[in-house]
This record gives structure tokens, C-alpha cells and sequence, in this order.
């Protein structure tokens, strides 16, 4: 695997490899890569050509008092890790050249980016939509692989490639767990061993929602309450829980059949995120 860290570099990298036609998959990430990442790396050798990754920890989707400056930065083991999977390019840009002076563009995905993750989190989308222009219109990809355990930053960016007629084909990989269910994530590193037994509830009470859902409840609004009262006895402080039309993420209603329930809690440090889809 080749590690590249300005344009210039990866864009000739990207011509030696394009050779004779080949496509490209990209897999964007901030690092701290861990078996989710890795099933995103095995989807996209499924789908292309020439696999590239690029690492980038991008400052404009982090708000105030989050976790920037804490955020794990492991470069040398995710290469390690990159190698073994058979990735052939990796990507690591400094923020200088991300967002060179006059910093002045943003790219902002209305009112689906203010629900939900959004309505926490102000901002947080046009960041991360942002950085992935960026590194779209940088490394060209014939195809952009992403993890589905953030839905709403999926169909934030599919809706981008849609709006913007980018010739990208967009393919959003099942979430990867642990034994026990909880999603990976690299803020897992950020439980205690308490918080880690705990973790896993957030799912369990996913999937008991969804399978009520499946049997015939019809009172989101109770499903809702009772999941954020068993969030709070399993030690969680709720952020959100929303039964969502998977669609466009809008409150889901009577007639809807196609669903998604969102969820996000706080444990200690680490402010963890789930969903699961339901069809009725």
C-alpha cells in the first residue's frame, strides 16, 4: 500500500493506478480503524478496481466541547491494518490543505442535516458534508463506500451526489458489531469496563422496539417513551430516539412501511449511535 499526503502525489498515484480503465473505490474515514472500517474495505474490493482509504480527523464537523483534541489518532496501526485488507492508496491530507485561506465554502445539505444528529449537533453535517466534496472532487471515485451505523450521514451524502449530479455510485454497508451487539465505533474506546457491559442495551432496546413495531404497535410516541426510560435504567442519558421514515427521515406515521428507528445516548464519555430498519 501507498501513503500519499498532498494532492499533487495523489492524483498522480490515481493515474498510475487507473491504467487500462480500472475503477476506484474510496473508503473515507477519520482513523482509528477498527473491523467496521474493515468490512467498508472488503465491500469496496467487491465493487472496483482499486481500493483507496484516506484518514483525515476533519476539525469543521466537530462542535464546541467535543472531542477533537482527544480524538484517537493510531495512523501507524491503521496502515497495519489497511495492508492486511489489501487497500492499495491511502490518503492522509493535513488541514492546511484541506482548507487553505480564504476559508470561505461550505457545503450545506438542508433540513434533513437539522434533524435528528443535526438538532443536536448544529453544524455537524455541513462539515462532514464539506470534507466529503473535498475529498470526492480529489480522489474522483468511481464508488464511495460507507457504514450504514451513521444512517443519517448516509443519506445526507447520497442526497449531495443526487443533488449534485456527482458520478458516484454510493454503497452503504451494514453495520458491523461486536458478539454482544454493540455497533463498533471508535468512541467505544472511551468506555470503562462498566460502561462497556452497559453498551450493548442500546441495541437490545433497537431491536425490542422494531419488533414491536413488527407485531403491531402503532403508538410511536409511547415506543419512544418507554425506549428512553429503559435508556435511563441501563445508565444512558438519551440525546434522541426517533422512529423515522427511512426515506427522508421525517417522523414516521400511520400509513409509512418503511422505517427507520435512530438512536443516540450518552455513557460516560462516549456519545454512541445505532439504528435499525423495519419494514411493516
Amino acid at each position: 500500500m501507498k501513503t500519499v499526503s498532498n494532492l499533487a502525489d495523489l492524483r498522480a498515484s490515481l493515474d498510475e493506478l487507473r491504467q487500462g480503465g480500472r475503477t476506484v473505490a474510496f473508503v473515507p474515514t477519520m482513523g482509528n480503524l477498527h473491523e467496521g472500517h474493515m468490512r467498508l474495505i472488503t465491500e469496496a474490493h467487491k465493487n472496483a478496481d482499486i481500493v483507496v482509504a484516506s484518514i483525515f480527523v476533519n476539525p469543521t464537523q466537530f462542535g464546541e466541547n467535543e472531542d477533537l483534541s482527544g480524538y484517537p489518532r493510531t495512523l501507524e496501526e491503521d496502515k497495519k491494518k489497511l495492508i492486511a485488507e489489501g487497500c492499495q492508496l491511502l490518503y492522509t491530507p493535513n488541514t492546511a490543505d484541506m482548507y487553505p485561506e480564504p476559508d470561505l465554502t461550505r457545503v450545506d445539505v438542508k433540513h434533513i442535516t437539522t434533524l435528528h444528529c443535526g438538532a443536536s449537533r448544529p453544524g455537524h453535517f455541513v462539515g462532514v458534508a464539506t470534507i466529503v466534496l473535498k475529498l470526492f472532487n480529489q480522489v474522483r471515485p468511481d464508488v464511495a463506500v460507507f457504514g450504514l451505523k451513521d444512517f443519517q450521514q448516509f443519506k445526507v451524502l447520497e442526497l449531495m451526489v443526487q443533488n449534485l449530479f456527482l458520478p458516484i455510485r454510493m454503497i452503504g454497508v451494514d453495520t458491523g458489531r461486536a458478539d454482544d451487539g454493540l455497533a463498533h465505533s471508535s468512541r467505544n474506546n472511551y468506555l470503562t469496563a462498566d460502561e462497556r457491559e452497559r453498551a450493548p442495551a442500546l441495541n437490545r432496546i433497537l431491536r425490542d422496539t422494531a419488533a414491536a413495531i413488527q407485531s403491531g404497535e402503532h403508538s410511536f410516541a409511547q415506543l419512544t417513551r418507554q425506549a428512553k426510560e429503559r435508556l435511563t435504567e441501563a445508565g444512558f442519558t438519551p440525546d434522541y430516539f426517533n422512529i423515522s421514515r427511512r426515506l427522508d427521515l421525517e417522523p414516521a406515521g400511520d400509513d409509512d412501511r418503511e422505517l427507520v428507528i435512530l438512536a443516540a445516548a450518552f455513557l460516560g464519555r462516549a456519545r454512541l449511535i445505532d439504528n435499525i430498519q423495519v419494514d411493516r
